[in-house]
């Protein structure tokens, strides 16, 4: 059973910022797009309830040290994707890394707010979502990643072989979900606001001391 999200539970949002949709930079040069586009539509029904019901809200927000990144604090594509704003009571955090923790006050913030639980979700699935998660799990934090609220762009083997954007997100939730985290969806998470699901199983592992 996963138990209701309560007030030591926080929705996490991984770098919701408009150069997301970049594909020119983040995918293969062959004008690629995210391959959920229900992605941002999902993240602001997320963030809708979580406002609601007064729960903490975090965002990461990405600071690309890279000079080409469309991810710079300094550009308009840096900016927060619309519906997906910032409001003056959330923990932000800007970052240079993929992880949300490292360079950052994003766990001090969390542990000051009593927060043990984080709702996941943003982009990109297999880079700054990834990392966040996997350090998240790793610190303890009780981590649920709601799958079909990130996104990602094809990606380039070694050897030149194209991998399409949903392969690239399904090999990276596999990796996660059962080892770092549990995955859920964007439905099972809002119905997780009202109360308990007994026909959900908590699945995060390679842990000690989290909160349950």
């Amino acid at each position: 059973m996963i138990r209701q999200f309560d007030e030591h539970t926080a929705l996490l949002l991984i770098d919701v910022q408009k150069g997301v949709d970049d594909g020119a930079y983040y995918g293969t040069g062959k004008g690629d797009t995210l391959n959920n586009p229900a992605s941002k539509d999902n993240i602001r029904a997320l963030l809708d309830r979580a406002r609601v019901q007064g729960m903490t809200v975090a965002f990461t927000r990405h600071d690309s040290i890279e000079p080409n990144s469309p991810l710079k604090l300094s550009k308009e594509s840096g900016q927060q994707i619309a519906g997906l704003e910032i409001a003056p009571r959330d923990i932000q955090v800007s970052k240079s890394s993929n992880s949300g923790f490292i360079g950052t006050s994003l766990e001090l913030d969390l542990r000051r707010a009593g927060i043990l639980r984080l709702v996941v979700a943003g982009f990109f699935t297999n880079f700054c979502v990834e990392t966040t998660v996997r350090m998240a799990g790793n610190m303890g934090f009780d981590t649920y990643l709601v799958h079909d609220a990130c996104a990602t762009m094809p990606r380039k083997g070694l050897d030149g072989t194209l991998y399409d954007g949903d392969l690239v997100h399904n090999m990276a939730l596999a990796s996660m979900h059962g080892e770092f985290c549990t995955a859920i969806t964007t439905a099972e998470a809002l119905a997780l606001f009202d109360g308990d699901a007994p026909h959900l199983e908590r699945v995060q592992g390679n842990e000690t001391g989290t909160a349950r």
